[in-house]
């Protein structure tokens, strides 16, 4: 019998890049049939938080939500090693000149928007569209912008001046790479089932590092005007080892991160991390 799953996750290049092997069909999934859906990271937060879907893509800041309903896979993280979110400006900032500025910031659900909290926790946070954001601080609509996807690679373009990187700043404080982005299951499936999804999920990350130019020709599609060397260098910087298996280190960071937006106030209920493994 075959079973549909209802698979989530960004239009982006580094989510297309990992799922391309099992959206064309590469990998045996054994009686499943995967429906993927694709839409921005703050909206699959929402329907996580609803629900809604059976295997997503989600902000690790959002998983703090999630917990009750949804488990992590150990495979499809986005991790910052040394680098993540982006805050810039039209003009040089210090980090104590942040302090009260309106800053556009891609959704409160998001990695990026903690990771701004734990670094300065007063500003005025105005939730745009992430594709947006860059616009928006051009215009002089707000006084700052926190960049994720392409737009950590294209923000000098625009003459944009980098005021904090957030996973550079994690990582001098930490020792570990800052997680951004997870997948989770949802809890009440099968206990095989889960398994068995885990096991595609880490095969289409792994078939498409071994077949790297065919996964990111799929990439390309959803690159937003980058050209290929722009895009492989960012999908290199979230589709890697970390990827395929968060390990130890990896497990580390994402407890920490959240034990620090608890301790912060940022979030609202203690979280119990549970990963489901193969």
């Amino acid at each position: 019998m075959i079973r549909t799953i209802h698979l989530a996750h960004s239009p982006d290049s580094d989510d297309a890049f990992m799922f391309y092997a099992l959206a064309d069909g590469q990998i045996d999934t054994q009686g499943i049939e995967y429906v993927h859906e694709l839409q921005d990271i703050e909206t699959l937060n929402g329907r996580a938080l609803r629900g809604e879907l059976d295997v997503t893509a989600v902000s690790i800041h959002a998983y703090a939500y999630l917990s009750d309903q949804y488990a992590l896979l150990p495979h499809g993280a986005s991790m910052g090693d040394g680098y993540g979110p982006m805050l810039v400006a039209r003009e040089p900032m210090t980090r104590e000149e942040i302090a009260g500025k309106r800053i556009a910031v891609p959704g409160m659900m998001t990695s990026a928007y903690l990771a701004l909290k734990l670094y300065q926790p007063d500003f005025i946070p105005v939730v745009v569209p992430f594709d947006q954001i860059e616009q928006t601080v051009l215009r002089g609509d707000v006084d700052g912008g926190l960049l994720i996807h392409e737009g950590q690679l294209t923000y000098k373009d625009d003459d944009l001046h980098l005021v904090a990187d957030m996973g550079a700043w994690w990582q001098q404080k930490t020792g570990l790479p800052l997680p951004l982005g997870g997948n989770v299951v949802r809890k009440d499936m099968p206990r095989e089932v889960q398994q068995k999804v885990s096991r595609h999920l880490r095969q289409s990350i792994a078939y498409g590092l071994d077949h790297r130019k065919n996964a990111l020709d799929h990439a390309m599609q959803y690159a937003r005007g980058l050209d290929r060397s722009k895009a492989d260098e960012f999908v290199g910087m979230y589709v890697n080892d970390w990827t395929l298996d968060y390990g130890d280190r990896g497990r580390a960071a994402i407890r920490l991160f959240l034990d620090e937006g608890v301790k912060s106030g940022v979030i609202t209920r203690p979280v119990t991390v549970e990963f489901i493994d193969d």
